[in-house]
C-alpha cells in the first residue's frame, strides 16, 4: 500500500485493530529491559509502540507517511497525557532524513523498506537497539518490495550484535502473517547525551 491508501484505511477507520492493538510483544519485551532514553518509531501507523513507550518513560518521536495515522496517534496520546513528538513523512522519499547517532532505540515494525535499513542502522547510537519486524515472502511467491526473503533481515544486520532473531508465525495478535524479527546492537559504548 501507498501512503495514499494507507490514510484512507486509517480514515476510513476500517480496521477495529489499528485503534485498539497492544504494543508490538517483542518492543515491550525488549524495551522492558533498556534503560528508557530516546526512542523513534518509524512506520509507526496510529501509535501502539510510541504510545507504549512514551508511557514507559521514552522520549519518543513517532514517524509515519499517513497524516490520519499521526492524527489519530496525536490524539490518543493527549487522550493519556502524553508527550510524544510526530512527524508525518514519506519514507519513500529521498528527502526523508534521519539523524545520525541519535537514538537508544529505534523500531520499525511491520514496515519493509530495504533502502530505509541503512537509515535505521545509521540512526541508533552506539550501543544503541535496532528492532525491526518485516513480513516474509508466502513459500512458492516472488519476492516483493512488502515481502522478505527468509535470512535477509538478518544479512542486515549481520555487523551488529544480534540479540534477538526469529522468522515464523508473529506473536502478535494485529498480524498473522509470518515474519522475520530481529533485535540488534549497534557496536560502540552507549553515549547519552
Amino acid at each position: 500500500m501507498r501512503i495514499q491508501e494507507w490514510d484512507a484505511r486509517y480514515r476510513s477507520r476500517e480496521r477495529a485493530e489499528d485503534f485498539s492493538a497492544a504494543p508490538t510483544p517483542l518492543l515491550v519485551e525488549t524495551a522492558r529491559k533498556l534503560a528508557p532514553g530516546k526512542a523513534l518509531d518509524v512506520a509507526c501507523g496510529t501509535g501502539r509502540n510510541a504510545i507504549w513507550l512514551a508511557a514507559h518513560g521514552w522520549t519518543v518521536t513517532a514517524v509515519d507517511g499517513a497524516p490520519a495515522a499521526i492524527e489519530i496517534l496525536n490524539a490518543r496520546a493527549q487522550q493519556r497525557g502524553l508527550d510524544i513528538r510526530t512527524r508525518v513523512a514519506d519514507l519513500e522519499s529521498a528527502n526523508f532524513e534521519m539523524e545520525t547517532d541519535s537514538w537508544d532505540l529505534v523500531s520499525k515494525c511491520y514496515y519493509l523498506q530495504r533502502s530505509l535499513i541503512p537509515a535505521v542502522k545509521a540512526g541508533v547510537r552506539p550501543g544503541g537497539i535496532a528492532i525491526v519486524i518485516v513480513h516474509l515472502v508466502p513459500p512458492g511467491n516472488k519476492i516483493t518490495y512488502k515481502h522478505a526473503a527468509p535470512g535477509e533481515l538478518r544479512g542486515f544486520f549481520a555487523d551488529w550484535e544480534i540479540l534477538h532473531y526469529f522468522e515464523g508465525p508473529p506473536d502478535d495478535a494485529a498480524h498473522k502473517r509470518a515474519v522475520a524479527e530481529v533485535v540488534a546492537r549497534k557496536p560502540g559504548v552507549i553515549s547519552r547525551s
